[in-house]
């Protein structure tokens, strides 16, 4: 399973529309925006798992600055948490 990191993402974007995204590329597990506890919006970020590390390389390589609802978002492997 290899989970990955996605930035800059615009406030409008859902579970949904992530995983949507990353579902041209591959099998995803789950995709999940971040929300802030306090004010229920996204924190721009988010992560999405996919089973297969082939199709996870091309959908990092694919959607890295490319545009998600109207912005370029930084795609990479999240790095484990520590």
């Amino acid at each position: 399973m290899k989970n990955i990191y996605v930035g800059n993402l615009a406030y409008s974007v859902s579970d949904d529309s992530l995983r949507e995204a990353f579902a041209a590329f591959g099998e995803v597990a789950r995709a999940k925006v971040i929300m802030d506890r306090d004010t229920g919006r996204s924190k721009g970020f988010g992560f999405v798992e996919m089973p297969n590390d082939a199709e996870a390389q091309a959908a990092i390589e694919g959607l890295n600055e490319q545009p998600i609802d109207g912005r370029n978002v930084r795609v990479n492997e999240a790095r484990p948490r520590s």
